[in-house]
């Protein structure tokens, strides 16, 4: 167990060091959500109340999340790491937490700007608000990494992943926005976990299966 976890962190590190050095998928993701939510905030007509402001909020989200994900994977394609990895010794699923946990860290980085911007166009978020968001988060990353994954040996990964990822938010986004607006709170976020347990196990079990075929 011990060697699986420092398989897990190495990998996450690698992922994390090389945006460091780079600065290719954080900028990117915090330049996109800062400027959606500079369209939303002057396109949202006056009045419209909280609802739709965050439906936008979780919209941005979403489309920030997919921007990371569309480039999860590129330094393993573009210099062929990932059929290193799958020939190595540690477990193939290591490969899909460590790098889901470091596309957990760029939304998160993204989202510590994100909100607070929010906060400062719409309306502030409370700690029920927030909560949705970082049981999203674990959603997100741990459904979108397979995803990326499976489209990245594709020719048309640009296509092919918005169109497996979108449909699966879904949920997500009912249930984050369910958490912010509802007098149910509670019973959206057990929602989100719930999802977040069974696409987690679901994810980390098929890895395999997708990095070989």
């Amino acid at each position: 167990m011990s060697g699986y976890l420092a398989d897990v962190g190495a990998l996450a590190r690698k992922d994390l060091r090389l945006e460091l050095r780079a600065r290719d998928t954080l900028p990117a993701m915090l330049l996109f959500v800062l400027s959606t939510l500079v369209v939303f905030h002057f396109a949202l007509p006056a009045g419209s109340g909280d609802d739709a402001a965050y439906g936008l909020l979780w919209v941005a989200i979403v489309f920030t999340a997919l921007l990371g994900l569309a480039r999860a994977w590129v330094p393993e394609r573009e210099h062929g790491v990932l059929d290193g990895l799958v020939l190595a010794t540690s477990d193939r699923s290591a490969i899909w937490l460590g790098k889901a946990i470091a596309t957990f860290a760029f939304l998160a980085a993204a989202e510590v700007v994100a909100l607070p911007a929010f906060a400062l166009f719409f309306q502030p978020l409370d700690a029920t608000a927030i909560a949705g968001v970082v049981l999203a988060n674990v959603g997100i990353c741990a459904v979108g990494t397979l995803l990326a994954a499976m489209a990245a040996a594709s020719r048309t990964r640009e296509l092919i992943l918005p169109l497996l990822f979108l449909p699966l938010t879904i949920p997500l986004v009912v249930g984050g926005v369910g958490s912010s607006i509802s007098a149910e709170a509670g019973d959206y976020l057990l929602f989100l976990a719930l999802y977040d347990g069974v696409f987690a196990v679901l994810s980390w079990a098929t890895f395999e299966y997708v990095v070989v075929e």
